[in-house]
């Protein structure tokens, strides 16, 4: 998402003017206030104010006026978005899912392996065309590549001769396991003759990297 604007915030009395940010599951907010914030926040010296307040932690949403507001269990923040209010309370309300942010498209042809998420075999089995399950097919648009370790990453150039030149390969890994670093991954890419282009938070323990093969590399 990364919508970005200026703006007035209200949160717990305080008047804040700074900026206002709405990403993929989380609306944040930074600007210049001695007072405590809403959900994850933090008083910073010189009385710099950041919020991050999940999605999943909102209870109610609203816009009236130009004004976004947003309720949780900390309590209620309001923000003057103007005619961007009405746009930004329905993307809270309802989120891209993940085959969303990952671009899937109904003619796709993909490929899964060392994807142990049952759910998402399921959602990615009725979203597109063709999915293959274990073993990679040739000319795939995406291959969904599960890994714990980095020396799983060496089968990337293998990888990157299974799909057509604008495909890309998904690298699907555990949050914050030194095992599988984002460095780690980002390197074995390069290795590979591929580029990141994208990354997703694919679940709740897990991150999705996007790699593709370079523009000025691809067969015509």
């Amino acid at each position: 998402m990364g919508a970005e604007a200026k703006c007035t915030a209200r949160v717990k009395g305080k008047t804040v003017s700074g900026t206002a940010r709405l990403e993929t599951d989380v609306l944040q907010f930074r600007g210049r206030s001695t007072g405590s914030g809403l959900g994850r926040s933090s008083s910073r010296p010189g009385g710099d104010l950041r919020l991050s307040i999940p999605f999943k932690a909102i209870s109610k949403v609203t816009d009236r006026d130009g004004t976004l507001t947003v309720t949780s269990k900390d309590g209620v923040a309001s923000f003057d978005l103007g005619a961007a209010a009405a746009k930004w309370a329905h993307k809270i309300q309802h989120p891209p899912s993940r085959l969303d942010k990952i671009g899937v498209k109904p003619t796709w042809r993909a490929s899964a392996v060392g994807v142990d998420e049952a759910a998402f075999l399921a959602e990615l089995e009725n979203a597109v065309a063709l999915l293959s399950v274990g073993r990679v097919v040739n000319a795939c648009d995406a291959v969904f590549y599960g890994v714990t370790n980095e020396a799983q990453l060496s089968r990337l150039e293998k990888l990157k001769g299974s799909i057509k030149p604008d495909g890309a390969i998904w690298i699907i890994r555990p949050k914050g396991r030194p095992e599988i670093s984002e460095a780690a991954v980002m390197k074995a890419g390069r290795m590979a003759g591929l580029v990141d282009v994208k990354v997703v938070s694919f679940s709740a323990t897990h991150t999705a990297e996007k790699f593709v093969i370079p523009a000025s590399e691809r067969r015509r």
